[in-house]
């Protein structure tokens, strides 16, 4: 990633007469040591005719030495270069050991190589004050020498000095400002005072604007710009000559290129040389321009490529839209730390310190631009091998037909806020909770950890720790008997409020509870470190029979969904006796007979009037850090857990409390959109919703990245040596229907034979988008990376696929593909997700309505491309 600009430098001395000159010395060639890249140079010089021999001073800086044989009229200097603007990192190099640590002396043969860079300039008294107030304590040289470049930054005020030659250290600490050869020989004459060697650098300083304007710090260079620079150089054994740059207070990069580095001022001039005493007319130009910019993140495209993409997209959706594909399409960008690049959240964990915090944030400002009325919900995500707890997953819903999920989002709190509650304001919730629902408030009943299970480890400790010392083998075990002697044995952990909705064909839909009866008289929680909701004693409640036991039936993916209910609206249970007896008339009376047998499983009549069944879910409300949490359960539909939402709002709302909700998500639907936001080895990953045109999928990619990077999230990283490279994440592509029914790829399978075939026969797409490394233990491996038979295997099956005709037909069953491609299309361990097209996110049977499966029914399958 680099861009090439050209530089032009002219410089022009016009006489009043025609004047004698001595030989001029030119130094504007890029001295040897330049870090940035010279392409091409040249130096023109007129009038003609003339002389020009080149040579290197004894600093070895690239010298031009003109001879004019005649008299002159004026004399020109033109330089044209061009340079490749590679970011490097400047801090890439090691330091000899004795030298890691300031302060440090030279070895004595170094030493006297180094004897002109070190000799000092004399220091008056403000010299010697400031001198005074720089620390000698030992310290890491490099975190020495930055502090001390940004400190003159902040000290020495920068201003443009038209004035010839170099002011005086002393007086520039007088005056408190300087140009920047000013500042630079300051810092020379400072480091060769506390023994380092330094030497005075003149040189070019490109600056090129920003693609984006800077979050902190100044904003850049509205125009890119280009002038001669000064700054200085420090030898640091081990790394060489190391450019700091004194007037910005950081070290040199590639904007700086220098032409010459010398012990003293004046042999570091541009140009120097004699002529006849004259009239001279001054003048010089300086010109910068990019001739070549390869694609980067931040600015992938020119404006002419970006705006040929822009009618690209729409031409296809045209035909997408002509030819009824009714395809969608998401992704899963990941993202890293611009701060922390190298910590280890941000390269091989999965989580750490910042990553949860960073993912609130970026949440809660996806939720202003994308759901402002939506529903936030902080849950339990994948737990992998080897890891100690599930991870956490934090989701948006809002709903397609722009009606609010939450009416009034004050009530909902910030997870990374403390509060101030106390368990009591859990139980009062949760009591007030299950009057908003219409059920009986003496089924709220306390919960708590099991004493017997606490005592038991606590028993198992060595006799002298206590269970919060440090030096316990296992951390996750010892804080959770820490916080559970904390805060005392008979201290509930939350407050459970069994309820489950019931939709009998018979009776008005309705929630139902249950006052739960355990063995022990109380609700023990199973032991763990997962929030309570996951870990309430189910097998210890009754047994239930299979035909009594209250299963959720999910609905049908495929079955056709009316539009949700208005909001707001009142309490569903209070508006729906009278659609219920509708519908009921409306039946025939075979019909009603049947529904008549369908009643609530034995409970009576009475029972089931007062809100009471047979209930195998719950709400919970707990107290964690002050705060507020409610667990929502699992719903059969998507109208059943908005109204518990609804509920759960109106109840914050009453007592004038917020709550952190938390828990099951709503079933899948295509009535409501979701955005998730999870952790990954070394990112954070974001699932987002599915686009159903060109427009609305570059709108969903150009808001997240804005505000990804205004959270200090960013997707490029760094190697060592500087070299960019990608986040580390799958960086997926989703495709598939905003349904399974509307899927192209379920409507016609042939299409996704067509495109398994078609990316095969042109392994040029895998590589294009391929990361550091291919092959088979790759992040998405091809399928003739894998095993050797899987070719043949892939071919056989691809024959099976149903054909367009048979598709257009119908009578095509939805679950073929995923029963036909799924063992082939894997990686060599056969992870179907690790592969470069994947259907693990395919509708199928056994899957199909699970929570998790929010996008199992919407995508259809998966192209891994890591981002250019």
């Amino acid at each position: 990633m680099s861009i090439h600009v050209a530089l032009t430098h002219r410089t022009v001395y016009t006489y009043d007469r025609r004047v004698s000159l001595t030989p001029q010395v030119i130094r504007l060639r890029p001295a040897p040591h330049s870090r940035t890249r010279v392409l091409s140079y040249s130096l023109e010089i007129s009038p003609k005719p003339h002389f020009i021999n080149w040579q290197q001073d004894p600093n070895a800086n690239w010298l031009a030495r003109v001879v004019f044989p005649e008299k002159v009229d004026h004399f020109a200097v033109t330089v044209d270069l061009v340079a490749d603007m590679a970011v490097y990192n400047p801090f890439d190099f090691f330091l000899e050991p004795d030298a890691e640590r300031y302060p440090f002396t030279y070895p004595e043969d170094l030493a006297e190589e180094l004897a002109p860079y070190r000799r000092p300039v004399a220091a008056g008294p403000g010299l010697s004050a400031f001198l005074a107030t720089v620390s000698r304590e030992p310290r890491r040289c490099v975190d020495f020498l930055v502090d001390l470049n940004a400190r003159l930054q902040r000290e020495i005020k920068y201003l443009v000095r038209l004035e010839p030659g170099v002011q005086p250290p002393e007086e520039t600490l007088r005056l408190g400002s300087g140009s920047c050869r000013d500042t630079a020989w300051l810092l020379v004459a400072i480091l060769r005072h506390l023994g380092l060697a330094a030497r005075f650098v003149s040189g070019y300083l490109i600056q090129l604007t920003p693609d984006q304007k800077p979050l902190d710090g100044p904003a850049g260079p509205s125009a890119d710009f280009t002038d001669l620079h000064a700054w200085t150089e420090v030898y640091l054994p081990g790394a060489g000559w190391v450019g700091l740059d004194p007037t910005s207070g950081l070290l040199a990069g590639e904007g700086h290129i220098p032409l010459a580095a010398t012990p003293d001022t004046p042999s570091a001039a541009p140009v120097s040389g004699g002529v006849e005493p004259c009239e001279t007319t001054f003048d010089f130009t300086m010109e910068v321009r990019r001739l070549h910019e390869t694609p980067r993140v931040t600015k992938p495209y020119t404006e002419a490529q970006w705006q040929a993409i822009l009618d690209l997209g729409h031409a296809v959706d045209r035909r997408l839209t002509d030819g009824d594909t009714r395809l969608t399409m998401g992704g899963e960008p990941t993202f890293v730390s611009v701060d922390d690049m190298d910590g280890p959240e941000w390269n091989t964990e999965a989580v750490g310190p910042t990553k949860e915090r960073l993912a609130t944030v970026l949440l809660h400002r996806l939720k202003d631009r994308f759901a402002p009325g939506g529903l936030m919900l902080f849950g339990q995500g994948k737990w992998y091998p080897g890891e100690p707890l599930p991870r956490w997953a934090h989701h948006l819903y809002w709903r397609t037909d722009g009606v609010p999920l939450v009416q009034d989002p004050e009530v909902l709190g910030d997870p990374a806020q403390p509060g101030a509650h106390a368990i009591d304001a859990a139980g009062a919730f949760m009591t007030a909770l299950a009057e908003t629902l219409a059920v009986d408030p003496v089924a709220v009943q306390p919960a708590f950890e099991d004493p017997w299970q606490m005592m038991a480890e606590e028993r198992r400790l060595p006799i002298n720790l206590e269970p919060g010392d440090e030096r316990l083998k296992d951390p996750l075990a010892r804080a959770r008997l820490a916080r559970a002697l904390e805060r005392g044995l008979e201290t509930p952990v939350g407050y459970v409020l069994p309820v489950q909705r019931w939709n009998s064909p018979a009776h008005a839909p309705r929630w139902l509870t249950e006052i739960w009866q355990f063995r022990q008289g109380r609700c023990y929680l199973i032991p763990g470190d997962s929030v309570m909701g996951l870990r309430l004693p189910l097998e210890s409640l009754p047994h239930l029979s299979a035909t009594q036991y209250p299963f959720l039936f999910p609905v049908d993916p495929f079955v056709p969904r009316g539009p949700l209910p208005p909001l707001p609206a009142p309490r569903l249970q209070r508006r729906l006796p009278a659609d219920h007896a509708r519908a009921q008339a409306a039946k025939s009376p075979a019909e009603q007979a049947q529904a008549e047998q369908t009643s609530l499983p034995d409970q009576e009549p009475l029972a089931a009037a007062a809100g009471r069944g047979v209930v195998r879910t719950a709400v919970c409300g707990e107290i964690r850090q002050g705060r507020l949490h409610v667990f929502l359960p699992p719903a059969e539909a998507l109208e059943d857990y908005i109204e518990l939402v609804e509920a759960v709002e109106a109840t914050a709302r009453r007592l004038g409390v917020q709550v952190i909700l938390e828990g099951y998500p709503p079933p899948h639907d295509p009535r409501v959109n979701v955005l998730k936001v999870t952790p990954d080895p070394g990112v954070i990953e974001v699932n987002v919703h599915p686009a159903g045109s060109w427009d609305e999928l570059v709108h969903i990619t150009e808001t997240l990245y804005d505000e990804a990077r205004h959270v200090r999230l960013g997707t490029e990283k760094f190697m060592i040596d500087g070299r960019h490279v990608g986040t580390g994440g799958g960086n997926h592509l989703v495709v598939g229907g905003a349904t399974p029914a509307d899927s192209p790829f379920l409507r016609r399978p042939d299409l996704l034979g067509s495109l398994i075939r078609f990316w095969q026969g042109h392994p040029a797409l895998s590589y294009l988008f391929s990361g550091l490394f291919i092959g088979p233990t790759s992040q998405a491996p091809r399928l003739d990376e894998a095993r050797d038979e899987t070719l043949y295997d892939v071919a056989l099956a691809l024959d099976l696929l149903p054909t367009r005709a048979q598709a257009e037909a119908g009578g095509v069953a939805p679950w073929v593909v995923d029963r036909i491609l799924r063992d082939l299309l894997i990686d060599v361990t056969g992870n179907t997700h690790r592969t470069e097209i994947s259907i693990d996110k395919l509708y199928s049977p056994d899957r199909a309505g699970r929570p998790p499966g929010a996008w199992s029914s919407s995508a259809a399958s998966r192209c891994r491309r890591m981002r250019a």
